[in-house]
């Protein structure tokens, strides 16, 4: 699957990730990307942020085990909750959802419900074995060991697209 392409002529192509409630699974995303971006040399051409599409954990940390996962792999955990904004439509080329359940919410919120499939996709389709199925399971009822399976799989993933992000905008790369 090709990564849609730029909405803006200049500037960075802007992801965004989102989950429920922006504390466990996007802001992990978030920042294994950013990670994976960086290491792939191309962090100062592509902005990756993250949102949930319920409201209630606006300016919340993230969840204490994420944050947690993330410290012991060696990712950075700043975050603050936010809620993702319709109008961001008109300026991500590419926004990802966790789940099933975030696509749909998405779909319904976006301008062109066409969105789905070109800048609106599921994070784990960029995985090279999604294994069980395309969704990032929500671990927040769970115990540490699912964040910890979270993160495998957001890493699997955030590896194949940083490595598309890369090849498309890397140096030497036709925007």
């Amino acid at each position: 699957m090709s990564l849609p392409d730029p909405l803006a002529p200049t500037g960075p192509y802007r992801v965004s990730v989102v989950c429920l409630g922006n504390i466990c699974r996007s802001p992990i995303a978030e920042k294994v990307l950013t990670a994976e971006l960086e290491r792939a040399g191309v962090a100062d051409a592509v902005a990756v942020d993250s949102s949930g599409t319920g409201g209630w954990h606006i300016g919340s940390g993230m969840d204490p085990r994420a944050a947690a996962v993330l410290r012991v792999h060696g990712y950075p955990t700043h975050h603050s909750a936010r809620r993702f904004d319709p109008a961001w439509f008109g300026d991500r080329d590419l926004i990802l959802a966790m789940d099933l359940d975030n696509l749909d919410e998405l779909v319904h919120l976006a301008p062109d419900p066409a969105m789905e499939g070109e800048r609106l996709r599921l994070f784990r389709t960029f995985a090279p074995d999604a294994g069980p199925g395309p969704e990032v399971p929500d671990p927040y009822y769970g115990g540490d060991d699912g964040f910890t399976t979270v993160l495998g799989m957001i890493e699997a993933a955030a590896a194949g697209l940083a490595a598309e992000l890369a090849a498309r905008f890397g140096p030497g790369a036709a925007r």
